[in-house]
């Protein structure tokens, strides 16, 4: 198999856009339904980071995940405020043009996996949705 993907890679032919990110939920999701119908949910996921910061200190950042459709509805009773999770994600890009002719790049995690770690609770979850496009 690995094999596999260094030939791909070596010809340049592979490309991926995914991450796995783990943390602590700092928000029940913030769940609403679109105009047309389609279910989007917002969390965020604080993470503390594997090094010290120059005070000695760990920093934590805050990642904000978009969750659609059938997964959206699948992590409602189960992720809350301090849960923690794994979240298989992709980047999403946008492009925005400001006034003054400036331009906005903006990345937007999506997510397309999660899968529940909290060790305060003994119920297992996993819940996965292949086609998270909007």
């Amino acid at each position: 198999m690995h094999a596999i993907l260094l030939y791909y890679i070596q010809k340049g032919e592979l490309m991926l856009n995914q991450l796995i990110i783990i943390g602590r939920l700092t928000h029940d999701p913030e769940t609403k339904i679109l105009e047309d119908g389609r279910k989007v949910s917002d969390i965020t996921l604080a993470v503390q980071r594997t090094f010290k910061n120059m005070d000695g200190n760990y920093d934590t950042d805050f990642i904000k995940v978009t969750v659609w459709e059938g997964l959206a509805t699948a992590i409602e009773p189960y992720c809350k405020k301090g849960v923690m999770i794994a979240v298989k994600a992709r980047v999403q890009t946008w492009k925005y043009d400001l006034p003054d002719d400036r331009k906005l790049n903006m990345l937007e995690v999506i997510a397309e996996r999660i899968s529940y770690l909290s060790s305060s609770s003994k119920n297992e979850f996993k819940a996965s949705e292949e086609s998270s496009i909007k």
